[in-house]
């Protein structure tokens, strides 16, 4: 069985900069409130009049990957692209993707696991990749939050915390099994799903619907009970990451990087906490970008590659929480 390796990572965010004293101008709201309850201080929205979507943004990041990999686009054999926020109901992204790239009739799946997206997304293709189907699949996520937030005082508690922008890596086929995706591991729990959700538009509840709809009809911006998230988020990510570990015959001792998904530093915090990690243990860049969603992970660890905070050899650990609810982590040896 092969293994499968990150050989080439971008990411790409709006230049747009919306501060929290921004927000504080269009709703109750204030700098140190959303710090405090979040460790958000700005987030990046596409402005008006912008040529970028999720896809658009996915192609920008997917080719700078692409580039850093080495390979060319027709080096490409698949695609698996992540996102809640996609450029239509349907089509999906990734078939955008083979287009605007001119990339070869290769195949394309999109995957809708929101804040866990891009570890659904990356352990698929690892799959894809250790059964010796492909050789290099480009794995994107991406998210164009902005446009679909509740921007009032009514829609705070939310619309604080996402951001734009989206992330691309290329995993690619290795005969090395000490190097790469060591194993990855998903969870789900339906159960949970009205707790954080976009209800409509849905087949059951159709645009006519929502026009004809009542007037504080909220049913198409995001609902999060935030409490009952936190609380769940802080016991699965642990579950989760002593999963990878041990799966691996590691401990926490052995972590040189975790990035986990950036929904709130305060869950970031709890976790490195727990596991008695120091900060240059870990990668958090909420504070510049929000929660970006399917997109966050990958921009994180991409932006600590770029840093040099990650080198050969070193054990990362990637792990996120989100909606469904969904979980999931990635234990890689560099």
């Amino acid at each position: 069985m092969y293994n499968s390796k990150i050989t080439g990572m971008g990411f790409y965010v709006p230049d747009n900069i919306v501060t929290n004293d921004d927000l504080a101008k269009i709703m109750d709201t204030n700098d140190a409130w959303i710090q405090e309850r979040t460790g958000i201080q700005e987030r990046r929205w596409i402005p008006e009049g912008s040529e970028d979507t999720s896809a658009v943004m996915g192609a920008k990041a997917a080719r700078i990957a692409i580039e850093r990999s080495g390979l060319t686009k027709d080096d490409i054999d698949f695609i698996v692209f992540a996102t809640l926020s996609p450029d239509y109901f349907f089509p999906g992204c990734g078939v955008m993707i083979q287009d605007m790239l001119d990339m070869q009739t290769i195949g394309a799946l999109d995957v809708r696991n929101q804040c866990s997206g891009f570890l659904y997304a990356l352990s698929t293709a690892d799959q894809f990749i250790k059964t010796g189907m492909y050789k290099n699949i480009l794995v994107i996520g991406a998210e164009y939050h902005s446009n679909a937030l509740d921007k009032t005082t009514r829609g705070r508690g939310v619309g604080v915390l996402f951001g734009d922008g989206a992330g691309a890596c290329v995993l690619s086929r290795t005969e090395d099994n000490t190097k790469g995706i060591l194993s990855t591991h998903l969870y789900s729990q339906g159960k949970y799903a009205d707790k954080l959700i976009v209800k409509t538009p849905s087949i059951k509840h159709w645009v006519p619907e929502i026009l004809a709809g009542k007037e504080d009809d909220t049913s198409y911006f995001p609902y999060m009970d935030g409490q009952l998230v936190f609380k769940n988020a802080v016991v699965r990510f642990s579950e989760v990451i002593n999963e990878g570990l041990n799966a691996n015959n590691l401990t926490s001792k052995d972590i040189d990087l975790f990035v986990p998904h950036q929904a709130n530093l305060r869950i970031a915090q709890f976790i490195q906490k727990r596991f008695k990690l120091n900060d240059d243990q870990v990668y958090n860049n909420i504070m510049k970008y929000g929660n970006t969603t399917a997109a966050s992970i990958i921009i994180a660890l991409t932006e600590a590659w770029e840093k040099g905070k990650v080198k050969d050899g070193d054990l990362v650990v990637l792990a996120a929480f989100g909606s469904g609810f969904t979980w999931a982590s990635a234990v890689i040896r560099w």
